[in-house]
């Protein structure tokens, strides 16, 4: 870990910072299973991958959470997904791509790619990414770690934008903030990304038959 001036911090890899809220979503995990949370946010089941060349983010909050994916098709079973929830009030991402993989009865696997902001940066407003792996370069600029959940909302004085009511999270659980976020070299996987508002400059759109390196972001 190396620290930098003018309350910036910087970690080679982000993941160092989301062991935390790793250990958060544990708690939550138990909480839930023993009745103590509500667990009313449903996820299609599937996860997905991003990769970005660069995020800045201003207003950064990040803290465990639950998500809840359909274990099967047919969608009558659902299973709990352990998440970091990291939050941005406004974000401009450079370089996305996201990517998903789905068997398709007789075809195999597809890929769904999405590619934007190649040459003009991706821009989004309250921003939302339920992440359960992430690896890039990352500076913090006024960096808060150890904080209540409940007190990153900008409404309690916090630096991140308001937790949103549908997110299951312990509102006393570890939490993190910052003024602003740059990571550089991003690679995760994610269950859900929700935004206020989302501009996708330069969308492009492909199916792909097949999966893995060289078909998806990475």
């Amino acid at each position: 870990m190396e620290s930098v001036t003018r309350g910036g911090t910087r970690w080679k890899r982000f993941a160092l910072v989301m062991v935390p809220s790793v250990a958060a979503t544990a708690a939550i995990g138990v909480g839930l299973a023993q009745g103590a949370l509500a667990a009313s946010f449903a996820v299609s089941g599937q996860e997905f991958k991003v990769k970005a060349g660069h995020l800045t983010g201003h207003g950064f909050a990040q803290y465990g959470g639950v998500d809840m994916g359909y274990a099967d098709v047919k969608g009558d079973a659902k299973t709990a997904h352990p998440v970091a929830i990291s939050s941005f009030q406004n974000a401009t991402i450079n370089n996305m791509c996201q990517s998903v993989v789905t068997d398709v009865p007789f075809v195999g696997k597809v890929t769904l790619k999405l590619k934007a902001g190649d040459k003009e940066a991706v821009q989004a407003k309250n921003l939302y990414l339920d992440v359960s792996e992430l690896d890039a370069d990352a500076t913090f600029t006024n960096i808060d770690i150890g904080v209540a959940a409940r007190d990153t909302a900008a409404s309690k004085g916090g630096k991140g934008p308001e937790i949103k009511p549908r997110e299951n999270f312990l509102e006393n659980g570890f939490a993190q903030q910052a003024e602003v976020a740059e990571l550089d070299g991003v690679e995760q996987k994610a269950w859900a990304t929700t935004a206020g508002t989302f501009k996708l400059s330069g969308l492009s759109m492909r199916l792909l038959k097949g999966s893995g390196a060289g078909i998806e972001c990475y």
